[in-house]
């Protein structure tokens, strides 16, 4: 798939995911924010299916987030559907589970972390770093550098299954674009 246009589904299904959490949280509208699940899910469900790396990131954050229990609403539902049809129907590639455990780990620390009273009241750096979800972001970033020095050294480590380099671009624009559906909600769509 050409980089151009998997960067800008990447940011556009970060942007869309968080306005459909947003719709459904804040303004309780359950067609918009099932609607907008429904495109997050085709998006999401195109793009791991089409790239290796992009499976890892989206069944971590899936997986992660069904343990964690936060999958809460229609609009979740409606995403999981329309993602899990979309990645069937296009086909699913050669998984290492070791690099899939790593990502659904630490999408489970972010989601236990998110909105914790507890953890962010123990100091700042702790509402920031759950806050932005680091934890994912830090997994992701170690996979990428491990297949950039595989491609430079041939260096693997035979149980783990590196990511691509730019992984962590693509993803880094994912999150980018979750904040900008974040702040542009909250500035024009809020109710």
């Amino acid at each position: 798939m050409n980089s151009i246009i998997t960067i800008i589904f990447y940011g556009l299904s970060g942007f869309l995911m968080k306005m459909s959490d947003e719709e459904y949280d804040e303004n309780s509208n359950k067609l918009i924010s099932s609607f907008l699940g429904m495109v997050t899910g085709l998006i999401c469900g195109y793009l791991a299916s089409h790239d290796i790396n992009a499976i890892y990131l989206f069944l971590g954050i899936l997986i992660s987030s069904l343990i964690s229990l936060k999958i809460d609403g229609i609009h979740h539902i409606t995403s999981l559907i329309f993602f899990l049809m979309t990645f069937m129907f296009f086909g699913i590639g050669n998984l290492n589970l070791f690099t899939l455990a790593i990502c659904v780990i630490s999408g489970f620390i972010d989601e236990i972390g998110n909105d914790n009273e507890y953890i962010y009241k123990r100091s700042s750096f702790f509402k920031v770093f759950f806050d932005y979800r680091f934890a994912m972001k830090i997994a992701i970033l170690l996979l990428s550098v491990l297949g950039l020095i595989n491609i430079l050294y041939g260096f693997s480590i035979d149980f783990i299954g590196v990511l691509a380099p730019e992984t962590i671009i693509y993803f880094l624009f994912f999150e980018i674009f979750y904040e900008v559906g974040n702040k542009t909600f909250k500035k024009y769509l809020l109710q």
